[in-house]
Parts: C-alpha cells; structure tokens; sequence
C-alpha cells in the first residue's frame, strides 16, 4: 500500500524558519525509512508566499498569489511510503522527530491502487497506461 504522508504548515514553517537541528534530526528519520524500503519520495516545500493557486470556476480559472492564510489547510512537506497497512504507517509516523519547532500535525492518505478501479479492464488499462507514461517522463 501507499500513501503520502503528509506534513502540515505551521506559521514557523510559513515564515521560513529552517531550524539546523530539527533538519539533522529528520534526515536520520529519512535514513531509517530508506533503509527500511518504506520511504520512495519526500521533499518539504518552501512557504506558500512562493506558491500560486488556481481557483477553478466552470472554464474561468483565478491564478492568485500566495501567502495563503489559512496555515493549518497548507502542507510542508510530504513523503510517499510503500507500507503493507495504514497502521505500520502510523506506526513509522509515531517513531518521526516532531517536523516543527512548536505543535504540529501529520496526515497520512492511502493512494488509490489498481484493486481500487474494480472489474472495469478498459479504466484499469487506462490507469496502468497513464502511471507508465508519468513514469517515463
């Protein structure tokens, strides 16, 4: 199973606070997670003042600079992790050096998998077809 996990914003985070020590930590986590087969992407993300959004409105579309004001709605950062349930994620997720200075949270969400697309061979063809083609680039 995958699933993105998924690191929400915190206003240190939004301000662009980058603390050394909490930094050294988390990749000693990553390590971990790497020499485990669980971790197959990750990255944090710079504030949301670096970020554009896209409001969509039937065929209008709003581009809109940020910062974006609602902090807690905002991700951080994120990992994709190859687990064999939501629990052993959970598991990996209680064992991580807390991501900010103060409180904050983490998300986990399942990916869809091909069991998930039902009997339907033609959108299973198509689902396979389209990952193969991210893939290659």
């Amino acid at each position: 199973m995958r699933v993105m996990v998924i690191v929400k914003a915190t206003k240190d985070s939004e301000a662009g606070v980058i603390d050394h020590k909490l930094m050294a930590e988390m990749g000693k986590f990553n390590e971990e997670l790497i020499k485990a087969g669980v971790m197959l992407a990750g990255d944090g993300l710079k504030p949301s003042s670096n970020g554009k959004r896209v409001r969509f409105s039937g065929s209008k579309r709003t581009v809109t600079d940020g910062p974006f004001a609602e902090t807690k709605e905002l991700v951080a950062g994120f990992w994709i992790w190859q687990v064999r349930s939501i629990e052993e994620a959970v598991e990996w997720v209680k064992r991580c050096p807390n991501p900010m200075p103060g409180d904050s949270d983490i998300e986990i969400r399942p990916f869809y998998e091909m069991e998930d697309f039902g009997d339907s061979p033609e959108l299973r063809a198509n689902v396979q077809r389209l990952r193969e083609m991210a893939k290659k680039g």
